[in-house]
């Protein structure tokens, strides 16, 4: 077998290392809810409120990364996310009301937003189409093993310093990454340390004469925009919800504080991130194996739909660790889901466009995240009025199990339609 260079995976490294500060940065408010609705007087519906607040900002910024990384590169359009928000997170820091805490987490979401549309397109320029998802599961696994290394070390610097420290040494970390990647990263065909062949392995699909920019309008035309759209739109907000609201609902059914619960949320996490690179291997192994890769796609989405169903028994259980199971195979599944989900727009769109594809689908599904805090909100504080809050997170877990399937059945609707417009690969 003739050796083609690994380079690539280095590109793949520095894609998890980010993808896991993103989350880092995010899942602090999640971690910290109990202390900061304390310190600001939140009740569960003004949280809600925050967390929409955050996603309607991260689906602008989608939107307008997705468009900006297809414009000045990958490279550049990093460097930008990444500074945005990290400047975002540590302003935390120093906030003194619920408005200004606000703010910040708009800034944060704004910037946040663009750290897949870089990731993706770069994935889309670094590997062959048999190993996108692969490489997709490997980056998005970092935003599991955020939420594996953060519950400890943001319990550390909560207990040894404070919640304003947390926020501000987690924010630091983007500024450190965004050294190595302005270091280590550019296009292949330009990449000094790439060899010929590494470069003939990764343009083995064929390279893409066309470098014409795609219009906005040419792109939301086309139905499988849509598809990864609506897959977003129902199966994003149930992500959302694990990482703001899993520490609580340990706090809220079983009495354990941050200090105590860590060990169970960082197990979630730590399931979800096998099932993030598990997810990437499965279809590139059909594919391998002859599927058309259309097929291997949309089969490995439907067992992974399948896997989050069993997550509506966690409402049978009063075993902790039970619950860490059936939450952890949800989260598995979905980060399975998601790493498959992301990999369409580079099988269907040429890589001038899959910047754009994933800021519009992005979006979409940040919208319909930002609606579903204000539901959880209400719906929990109406059952904690109540004087059991454990129903409402029984609600919304029934939610959860049912979102998946409904997503993939969209989907597959959606492809049936015949349409005119098409993009050439």
């Amino acid at each position: 077998m003739q050796k083609t260079g690994n380079y690539r995976w280095v590109v793949v490294v520095l894609l998890f290392l980010a993808t896991t500060i993103n989350y880092i940065d995010r899942q602090v408010m999640g971690l910290l809810k109990s202390d900061l609705s304390r310190e600001f007087h939140w009740t569960e519906t003004i949280y809600g409120y925050i967390v929409t607040t955050f996603t309607i900002a991260y689906a602008a910024g989608l939107f307008i990364f997705g468009r900006m990384v297809d414009r000045i590169g990958s490279k550049r359009g990093y460097v930008v996310s990444i500074i945005v928000w990290s400047v975002a997170a540590c302003g935390h820091a120093f906030v003194k009301s619920t408005v200004v805490f606000g703010f910040m987490r708009s800034a944060l979401g704004l910037g946040e937003g663009g750290n897949f549309p870089a990731a993706i397109r770069s994935v889309a320029e670094w590997f062959p189409k048999k190993e996108r998802a692969l490489a997709t599961g490997i980056f998005n696994s970092g935003s599991n093993i955020a939420a594996v290394v953060g519950p400890p070390l943001v319990t550390w610097i909560l207990v040894s310093y404070g919640w304003r420290e947390a926020f501000l040494w987690t924010g630091a970390l983007g500024f450190l990454w965004l050294i190595f990647w302005w270091l280590f990263y550019e296009v292949p065909s330009k990449h000094k340390k790439v060899t010929q062949e590494e470069v003939s392995y990764i343009q083995s699909d064929g390279e893409e004469a066309d470098t014409t920019r795609i219009s906005f309008f040419t792109i939301i035309a086309i139905k499988q925009t849509w598809m990864f759209a609506i897959g977003k739109f129902f199966s994003d907000p149930i992500w959302w919800f694990y990482l703001f609201w899993i520490p609580d609902y340990f706090y809220e059914g079983y009495g354990l504080q941050l200090k105590d619960s860590w060990m169970y949320v960082s197990t979630i996490y730590l399931l979800a991130s096998f099932g993030s690179i598990a997810g990437g291997y499965l279809p590139g192994w059909l594919i391998k194996k002859g599927w058309d890769v259309h097929k291997a796609r949309k089969t490995a989405l439907f067992i992974y739909a399948c896997c989050v169903i069993p997550i509506v028994l966690v409402q049978f259980t009063n075993e902790p660790w039970t619950a860490v199971l059936l939450v952890g195979l949800a989260a598995s599944a979905h980060q399975a889901w998601s790493a498959n989900l992301f990999t369409t727009t580079s099988d269907n769109f040429p890589k001038k466009a899959v910047g754009s594809v994933v800021g519009v689908g992005g979006m979409v599904g940040s919208l319909s995240s930002a609606v579903f805090p204000l539901c959880v909100g209400t719906i929990l504080d109406h059952f904690k009025s109540l004087g059991n809050i454990n129903i409402g997170y029984n609600i919304i877990f029934t939610i959860c199990s049912c979102a998946y399937i409904i997503a993939w059945l969209s989907m597959h609707f959606i492809s049936k339609i015949k349409q005119t417009t098409q993009l050439q690969q």
